[in-house]
C-alpha cells in the first residue's frame, strides 16, 4: 500500500493549484506556497505535480478588480517564482482569460517564461465563455492556435458557467470538439474534471459533454488524438455505489491510457492523498488503477 492508501501511488498530479496572497484573498481561502504543496505530494508518495496558475480569476466577468491586467501579471509571475523553487517536481502553467483584450499578450509573455511556457491554463467557466457566442468562439480559436504555436499544452475547465447559467451538454461539447480542438492540433489538451466542473452525479450536463468524446474516440476521430481527461474533485469520499459504477464505466470508455489523475488546490479535505484515496473507491481492477497511477501527460516527459 502507499502512502496515500490506494494500491499504487500516481506518478504526477496533473492538476493543482497554489495561491498567493493576493489571491488566496480572492479566494477566501488561506494562501499555498509551492513548499506546502511539495509535503502534501511527498505524504501521498506523488513523485511530481502541474501547477496550474490562477491568474484567470482576477479576469473573471463576475468580479470587479483593479489593474486587471497587472494583477494576472503578478500571478502568473508569483506561480513561475513559486514553480522555480521546485524544477525537478513542479511544471507550472499560464493562466488568464482568454476572452480579454490582452489574453494574447500575456501568452506570449509566458511562453518566454520558463516556469510558464509548458502550458496554458483556461477555465471556460470563471471567464464566462459562452459557446453560443460566436465572438467568444473566434477569440478562443485564436487563443488555441496561438498556444499550439508556441508548443504550449492546454489545460482547460470546458464547463460553462454555472452561475451565469449558461447553456451546456452534448451541443456545447461538439462545439469544442468540431471548433476548438482543430486549432490545436499539435499540443495534448487536457480536460479537467472529465468536461465537467468537479462532482458527477450532481451535474448532469457532464455526462453529456463526456460522451460526445467517448463517441469521438471510438470512432478514432484524429481530433481526439491528443486529448486527454483529468480527474480532479471528480470522485469524492462519499459518493454512493451507482455514482462510483457510472464513473468507472464512463473511464473504461474513454479509454484508461487517456485518464489523468489530478487533485485540485490542496486545501483541507481535498489534499492529492485524500483525492487518490477517494479515486480508488471505483470500481476499477487493479490493472487499470495501475495505469492510470502510472499516466504522464506528455507535456511532463
Amino acid at each position: 500500500m502507499s502512502a496515500a492508501d490506494g494500491p499504487v501511488a500516481p506518478r504526477v498530479d496533473h492538476h493543482q493549484h497554489l495561491f498567493s496572497p493576493a489571491t488566496a484573498t480572492l479566494a477566501g481561502i488561506d494562501p499555498i506556497g509551492a513548499a506546502a504543496l511539495i509535503a502534501h505530494l511527498d505524504a501521498a508518495g506523488i513523485e511530481r505535480a502541474v501547477v496550474l496558475s490562477v491568474a484567470y480569476m482576477f479576469g473573471s466577468p463576475n468580479r470587479t478588480v483593479e489593474n486587471e491586467y497587472e494583477q494576472v501579471r503578478a500571478t502568473n509571475d508569483w506561480t513561475s517564482q513559486q514553480v522555480a523553487r521546485f524544477p525537478d517536481r513542479l511544471r507550472g502553467f499560464c493562466g488568464l482569460n482568454p476572452l480579454r483584450d490582452y489574453a494574447i499578450d500575456e501568452l506570449a509573455r509566458c511562453a518566454e517564461d520558463p516556469g510558464l511556457r509548458g502550458g496554458l491554463k483556461l477555465h471556460f467557466g470563471n471567464s464566462v465563455v459562452d459557446y453560443h457566442d460566436r465572438r467568444h468562439i473566434a477569440q478562443l480559436q485564436r487563443v488555441f492556435s496561438e498556444a499550439n504555436g508556441h508548443g504550449m499544452a492546454i489545460v482547460v475547465h470546458m464547463r460553462a458557467s454555472i452561475r451565469q447559467r449558461l447553456p451546456y451538454g452534448r451541443d456545447e461539447a461538439l462545439v469544442f470538439l468540431n471548433e476548438l480542438l482543430p486549432a490545436g492540433p499539435n499540443v495534448a489538451v487536457q480536460i479537467a474534471h472529465l468536461s465537467g466542473s468537479g462532482g458527477y452525479s450532481e451535474d448532469p450536463p457532464l455526462d453529456d459533454a463526456l460522451s460526445v468524446f467517448i463517441e469521438a474516440i471510438s470512432k478514432r476521430d484524429p481530433l481526439v488524438g491528443r486529448v486527454l481527461f483529468d480527474v480532479a474533485t471528480n470522485v469524492s469520499a462519499t459518493a454512493p455505489a451507482d455514482e462510483l459504477a457510472m464513473i468507472a464505466r464512463r473511464i473504461r470508455e474513454v479509454g484508461t491510457e487517456r485518464v489523468l489523475y489530478g487533485s485540485d488546490a490542496p486545501v483541507p479535505g481535498n489534499t492529492p492523498s485524500e483525492g487518490w484515496r477517494a479515486f480508488c473507491r471505483l470500481p476499477l481492477v487493479e490493472t487499470e488503477i495501475r495505469t492510470i497511477a502510472g499516466n504522464i501527460a506528455p507535456y511532463m516527459e
